[in-house]
This record gives C-alpha cells, sequence and structure tokens, in this order.
C-alpha cells in the first residue's frame, strides 16, 4: 500500500512539472489567443518590387524602380582583349582535337592489359620448356626458331 501511496505522490509531481512547462512554453493554440488578447500580432511589412500598389498606405512600402548598372568600362575592356592576335605556337593542338568516345574505356583497361600481356608471355614460355623437356635436344633448334616466327604486339 507503501508504494500505491508513493506513486500517485510521483504523478502529482509530473502533473505540477508538467504545468511549469506549459507555463513557460505555451502550445500554439494558448499563444495565439494570448498575443490577441494581450499584444497585437506583428506581421511582416511587404515589399513591392514589380507590383504598384492602389492604395496610399501601401505606396510607402513600395521599392524604387532598380537603375541599370554602368557596364562601360567592361565593354571596352573586353572590345581591346578581342583586339588582341591570338598567337597559334602558344595553343597546343592536341588539347583542341576531339578525343575518341572510348579514350577512358582504353585507359581504364591499359594496366590490365599489361598484366594479361606479362602473364601471356609467361604462360608461352612455360610451354616452350615443357615441350623442350618433352623432347629431344635435336628439336632444340625448331622451338627456337618457332619462337622467333610468333609475332611481337609492341
Amino acid at each position: 500500500m507503501e508504494n500505491v501511496g508513493s506513486l500517485e505522490e510521483q504523478a502529482l509531481k509530473r502533473k505540477e512539472r508538467l504545468k511549469n512547462l506549459k507555463r513557460k512554453h505555451p502550445s500554439d493554440e494558448n499563444s495565439s489567443t494570448n498575443t490577441l488578447n494581450n499584444e497585437a500580432v506583428v506581421l511582416p511589412k511587404p515589399k513591392f518590387r514589380s507590383y504598384r500598389p492602389q492604395d496610399e498606405t501601401l505606396q510607402e512600402a513600395k521599392l524604387d524602380d532598380a537603375q541599370p548598372a554602368v557596364v562601360d568600362n567592361e565593354v571596352k575592356d573586353l572590345l581591346e582583349a578581342g583586339k588582341e592576335k591570338v598567337v597559334l605556337q602558344d595553343l597546343d593542338i592536341s588539347s583542341l582535337a576531339p578525343r575518341k568516345p572510348d579514350w577512358d574505356l582504353k585507359r581504364d583497361v591499359a594496366k590490365k592489359l599489361e598484366k594479361l600481356e606479362r602473364r601471356t608471355q609467361k604462360a608461352i614460355a612455360e610451354l616452350i620448356w615443357e615441350r623442350l623437356k618433352e623432347g629431344a635436344d635435336d628439336n632444340l633448334g625448331a622451338m627456337i626458331t618457332m619462337t622467333d616466327k610468333v609475332p611481337d604486339d609492341d
């Protein structure tokens, strides 16, 4: 029975804390009614950029028409820069030429192809050594000439 009494006390304390929190932070409904009753609601003032209001009270919120910036100096600089001749020796023609559509694929595969080429050459050499071991020494000359005929893909 003592536990029930302490639980009730804890519940009352919790309710009191919640009431205090609600007083500190009023909810949206309470705050809107409080502000209407106690204070005037402050709304943001409109800014009329492209609209000309008819009402005189709104005329003071109208912004002045924007004036174009002066660009005479910038245009003169651009015209002078356009008059200068471009030196062809400074241009790299290879950078101007368009790349083939698969250049990035070739670049990415190049390392793998190098590994594959090395392994292929190693495998060919192993096969030749195995045939030399199996065959007689008299076929040595024929095997050497056969390796010379293998096309080199360098």
